[in-house]
């Protein structure tokens, strides 16, 4: 084995990585908000191109790890680890921060068992959620899918068009205030749990 390949095969997968790999997942949708986030990180395209093949390559491999151990691999101990219950099934959401996105958290509720049931970005606990009134506030990378979820209810959850993408129906209203009235159907797409776009029906 040559030093380069033995490098390459010890290389740590880092934080900065991993949020490479987040970034990949957006630029369909916004390249140029990824494109500001790439060159804060100082990464070029092919280091992002690099950073989602290695991980790609993780997911893929006979001895992956389960996804609870492979995002402790990467990230660390989690910031907080709190026991919720979603129905009748007991769980724990494992939060980390997340450089790029400061009042945001990574969040993966793990089963008893191990098993990673969702894996998305959220609001950091304790950080202002956005005012969201109208689709007009839908901003992308403004807000995830539980605040879009809580200030449009009800919503019907949509089959993502891609792994690690989400989609949101609703209604919303054009505009605040007396004579809101007019309200129009939208789509809201999300990547890792952030809003990328909202499409608006006439």
């Amino acid at each position: 084995m040559t030093k380069a390949a033995y490098g390459t095969m010890v290389r740590m997968f880092t934080v900065a990585d991993f949020q490479l790999v987040l970034l990949r997942r957006m630029a369909d949708h916004n390249p140029d908000l990824v494109e500001d986030a790439r060159h804060e990180l100082g990464a070029s395209i092919a280091e992002m191109r690099e950073a989602n093949k290695r991980w790609q390559a993780m997911l893929r491999s006979p001895r992956a790890r389960a996804a609870a151990s492979r995002y402790r691999s990467v990230l660390g101990a989690p910031e907080s680890v709190t026991p919720r219950r979603i129905g009748d099934l007991e769980c724990e959401a494992w939060l980390w921060p997340v450089p790029l996105w400061p009042d945001l958290r990574f969040e993966v509720l793990v089963a008893p068992n191990g098993v990673a049931w969702n894996e998305w970005l959220v609001r950091a606990p304790g950080a202002p959620s956005p005012d969201l009134r109208t689709y007009a506030d839908l901003r992308p990378w403004s807000c995830t899918v539980d605040e879009v979820a809580h200030a449009f209810a009800p919503v019907r959850p949509l089959e993502g068009t891609a792994p690690t993408r989400w989609g949101l129906a609703f209604t919303a209203p054009e505009r605040t205030g007396e004579g809101e009235g007019v309200r129009r159907e939208c789509v809201a797409e999300f990547t890792w749990g952030l809003l990328q776009r909202v499409a608006v029906r006439d």
